[in-house]
């Protein structure tokens, strides 16, 4: 079927759940304040700076009087849509096939999430008992310490142009991009995307345009994706090659039923079962439906990929919205990057499969055997702590007064012989046991890469602060390759970002950057310098440019935005030693600019460029200063003055003062540590805060 109104097509820009259901009754007019429903909307501001009825308002008056919805032109009123009752049938039993095939990975992800949660005996008894059961959290400690790795160096993205013309917009990029991602609170879902690729093995990253952000003008939401409600060819390693995609959100029934009112008395609880984790309260699935996001590729005739989108409920034959039933998506297709919205973030590939293994996967058999040691350990103390005894059957011993300690006296018929009574010899635990205990611990930090040393502490006998720093260096490593993963799945997250800035920004919308000083600067930015540009004169017979079009492109340059306290204390300490060692003297320039091409550390470039600068200007000071010294001597002349010794003298102390401190080439001793620090120790603590970092 088709909805010909624009609250439909509102409604349809946000396939993210519980989110796409629209506040507002069926049919009324959406708020819009400036803003565009998508690619060839109709309804954008200058249908409302016009005055003349949009599209939406016309479909609303005509329903008020009871007339029918006038038809586009494009398709006829008894012709068969693209996607009808046939396509959701053959879409569900697709998504039942992947479902079927997704069966193992469900079930470890719901397994991990129990691990985690420290809950791994109900994974790992076999029947309910009651024993004692430790849950130590050795698996949890290394899960804490990589995520507090990856929070420590928060990715930021700065946007780099291909060509010379488009470098203007590629900075207005890199200071934009930041604001879109602190309006989808990106630190948040980073995290969150951190504590899915630790425990689980992948994280996943969503990527959609939300028309109803900012009052109807629309923006970009990022979300993460729970892989239990995603559903893919089985078989690909890369996200991208499969044939469809499924994204399945529970969703109220009623709330459907006011947004859609085709599915008034038809809606029942889910007619998909779709896996769940094991939560600590009831959830409760009645009065809820089963949303599918059903995404798929089609190629053009010219042979390009086209994404489309279609949205249904599980159990319901007709689609809420399609982008085939819909004229101007039918050709276009729902994104113009023609990619899924969703990106994965793996941690340990493994063949066949997007998503990967994580460090629950690794350790949780180490971490098996040391419960299960530390449960045997406990039960040996608590047996031995307690005194048993053997009592005959026939002895005259009263076992309750005996049990009782607080009983002072305890009776006994006849006479008490040796063989009445007998305490149990305990048995004590053998320290090869204890032994083998730790050797899994070692086991279990080796194996995860979460060493002593890599937590600040070290039982190996090294007290040289070079010695930790070295070891603490090889041991980030796992630290480092991860987050490199990391920020190649944030940068496909912001090529995604700057696609959709091109495809939506048609409005131009106002933000706040703050410059290099702190001030606040207000940018007027739309996606008008990021439209395709076209190249030479126009052929006045095809009406198009004889040298076609040019697409601007940018590439992204991931870096860390935040580091740990001590990386930026010795960032600043650098600054310090290459002040105190004259590179910022105007007379140094040369001689700085040979050092600072030999060295490397982060912003060196900017440095360099500053000296360059300060080069420049001393030498523009050298020729004014020497032709004030003619002109002053030439008045000297003519007047009998002493101009010129006055300003020589002048020159000279203004000179002097401004050599400054280390500005004769001796470097002043800067500790980081403090002023008693040697700078062996000040260096090596310095390599330490960076052996996280990527390089």
């Amino acid at each position: 079927m088709i909805v010909n109104n624009a609250e439909e097509r509102r409604r349809r820009e946000t396939p993210l759940g519980a989110e796409s259901i629209s506040p507002r009754p069926f049919g009324a007019p959406p708020f819009r304040q400036g803003g565009h429903e998508g690619p060839g909307m109709p309804g954008g501001p200058l249908a409302e700076l016009s005055g003349t009825p949009t599209e939406g308002q016309t479909a609303l008056a005509m329903s008020l009087e009871g007339s029918a919805v006038p038809d586009r032109g494009e398709i006829e009123p008894f012709q068969r849509l693209p996607i009808s009752k046939p396509e959701i049938a053959e879409a569900m039993q697709t998504l039942q096939n992947y479902r079927a095939c997704k069966a193992s990975l469900e079930t470890r992800l719901v397994e991990n999430q129990q691990w985690y949660k420290l809950r791994q005996w109900e994974c790992m008894r076999r029947e309910k008992t009651n024993q004692v059961e430790p849950s130590s959290a050795w698996l949890l400690n290394v899960i804490a310490n990589k995520h507090a790795d990856a929070m420590d160096n928060f990715p930021a993205a700065n946007v780099l142009p291909r060509e010379q013309g488009d470098e203007e917009e590629a900075k207005k990029l890199s200071s934009i991009l930041p604001v879109v991602l602190d309006h989808c609170e990106f630190e948040e879902i980073y995290s969150q995307i951190q504590d899915d690729k630790l425990e689980s093995g992948t994280g996943c990253y969503g990527v959609f345009w939300n028309a109803s952000k900012l009052n109807g003008l629309g923006d970009i939401e990022i979300t993460a994706v729970d892989l239990i409600n995603l559903f893919w060819e089985s078989g690909i390693t890369d996200i991208q090659q499969s044939r469809n995609l499924f994204y399945v959100t529970l969703q109220d029934n009623d709330l459907l039923e006011q947004s859609y009112p085709e599915l008034q008395d038809k809606l029942s609880n889910p007619t998909i079962d779709v896996n769940r984790y094991i939560y600590d309260d009831t959830i409760d699935t009645n009065g809820k439906s089963a949303v599918v996001d059903w995404y798929y590729k089609k190629l053009d005739e010219s042979g390009k990929t086209k994404l489309h989108y279609c949205k249904f409920v599980a159990g319901q034959p007709e689609p809420l919205f399609a982008t085939e039933n819909e004229p101007e998506y039918a050709e276009r297709g729902w994104y113009d990057h023609g990619k899924y919205p969703f990106v994965f973030d793996p941690l340990l590939r493994c063949k066949g499969t997007p998503t990967g293994f994580g460090y629950i996967d690794v350790g949780k058999s180490a971490q098996e055997y040391i419960d299960r040691g530390d449960q045997a350990i406990l039960q040996n103390m608590l047996f031995n702590a307690r005194p048993r005894h053997f009592i005959r059957s026939d002895g005259a011993v009263n076992e309750e007064e005996f049990a009782d300690a607080t009983k002072d006296f305890i009776h006994v018929d006849g006479n008490l012989g040796q063989d009445s009574i007998l305490p149990v010899q305990p048995n004590p635990l053998n320290k090869i046991y204890m032994s083998i205990l730790d050797r899994k611990i070692e086991q279990l930090k080796e194996t995860t890469g979460n060493r002593d040393v890599s937590n600040g502490g070290t039982n190996s006998g090294a007290t040289a602060a070079s010695a930790i720093a070295a070891m603490q260096e090889a041991g980030a490593k796992l630290s480092r390759d991860t987050i490199k993963g990391s920020y190649r799945a944030f940068r496909n997250v912001m090529l995604m970002c700057i696609e959709l800035i091109r495809q939506f920004y048609d409005v131009p919308r106002w933000f706040r950057i703050l410059g290099e000083g702190g001030d606040a600067n207000y940018v007027l930015f739309s996606n008008a310098a990021m439209k395709p540009q076209p190249q030479g004169p126009v052929d006045p017979t095809t009406g198009y440019p004889k040298d076609g079009y040019r697409l601007p492109q940018y590439d992204l340059e991931v870096t860390a935005e935040k580091s740990s306290p001590y990386t930026k204390m010795a960032q600043n300490e650098l600054a310090l030693q290459l002040y105190g060692a004259g590179f910022f003297a105007p007379n140094n320039a040369d001689s700085a600019l040979a050092c600072l091409e030999m060295m490397d550390f982060k912003g060196r470039e900017k440095v360099i460029q500053q000296v360059q600068q300060y080069r420049t200007l001393t030498d523009m000071l050298q020729q004014t200063q020497a032709l004030a010294m003619q002109l002053a001597a030439r008045v000297d002349d003519d007047n009998g003055t002493n101009f010129a010794q006055q300003l020589q003298a002048q020159i000279a102390g203004a000179g002097g003062a401004a050599m400054g401190p280390g500005a004769g080439g001796v470097p002043a001793p800067v500790g980081l540590g403090g002023q008693g620090e040697s700078s062996v120790t000040s260096k090596a603590r310095e390599r330490v805060a960076e052996s996280t970092a990527p390089r």
